[in-house]
């Protein structure tokens, strides 16, 4: 598994807010999918209040 770098942002209740996280995973969209996951289960947050922008290894 490699580490990747997500960025992005989520709706807050002061408007969208940036974020940058790490995630291990196998490829990208992997990384993507645990992102969508983190959020949801941490911030209560669906998939459409969350942006991501870029993936990078």
């Amino acid at each position: 598994m490699s580490e990747f770098t997500v960025r992005g942002k989520f709706q807050s209740r002061d408007g969208w807010q940036e974020f940058e996280t790490s995630v291990d995973a196998e490829n990208e969209d992997v990384a993507e999918e645990r992102t969508y996951t983190n959020f949801g289960g941490r911030h209560g947050l669906k998939r459409t209040q969350v942006e991501v922008e870029e993936v990078e290894a």
